[in-house]
């Protein structure tokens, strides 16, 4: 009747535990996976940096990323800052191992995340936040369907270089399934 919900292809949508902080604080070590999924400044983290993720909380739903294979924790997909009057929330996305980058388990992953969002959650819009030097995400965005809307210009700063955080927004009906 339904098609499923948290599983695709070869990854499903899992409820963070308190045993995952272990692995997405090793992913803290790594500051080429840091730079691409956050604009603040980067540091290794403990474990205990990761213990909001399973407390609950009514406006966000937050996942990890398992491989359907073996169960491999790859990543993490968060709908969060859910202003739900207005239908609206932001999507943050990362692939913490490097063997996943670049074979289609981010695309796999948003797509999981946008059917919760919409069919799920009734959501209207979901946004994100992306740094313009991220071009394998920007295009990954823009393949999904989402639209640019704007540019913070030169928000943030790495190595004395300035770059730009770029807005993007995706409606329910601009959705490409």
């Amino acid at each position: 009747m339904f098609p499923p919900l948290f599983k695709g292809q070869r990854i499903r949508l899992a409820a963070p535990t308190a045993a995952d902080a272990e692995v997405l604080a090793s992913w803290s070590n790594n500051d080429e996976y840091m730079r691409f999924v956050d604009d603040d400044p980067i540091a290794p983290m403990t474990a205990d940096s990761f213990a909001w993720l399973i407390k609950p909380d009514d406006r966000s739903a937050r996942f990890t990323l398992r491989t359907l294979a073996d169960d491999q924790l790859i990543g993490f997909v968060i709908l969060h800052t859910i202003r739900w009057a207005q239908q609206v929330a932001t999507i943050t996305i990362g692939i913490g191992e490097p063997a996943y980058w670049n074979k289609g388990y981010g695309k796999e992953a948003m797509e999981l995340a946008l059917n919760y969002g919409f069919n799920e959650l009734n959501l209207f819009r979901i946004e994100l936040f992306v740094t313009d030097y991220n071009a394998r995400a920007i295009a990954l965005y823009e393949k999904l369907g989402f639209v640019r809307e704007g540019v913070r210009r030169q928000a943030g700063v790495r190595y004395g270089k300035r770059f730009d955080l770029v807005e993007y927004g995706l409606l329910r009906d601009e959705w490409v399934r």
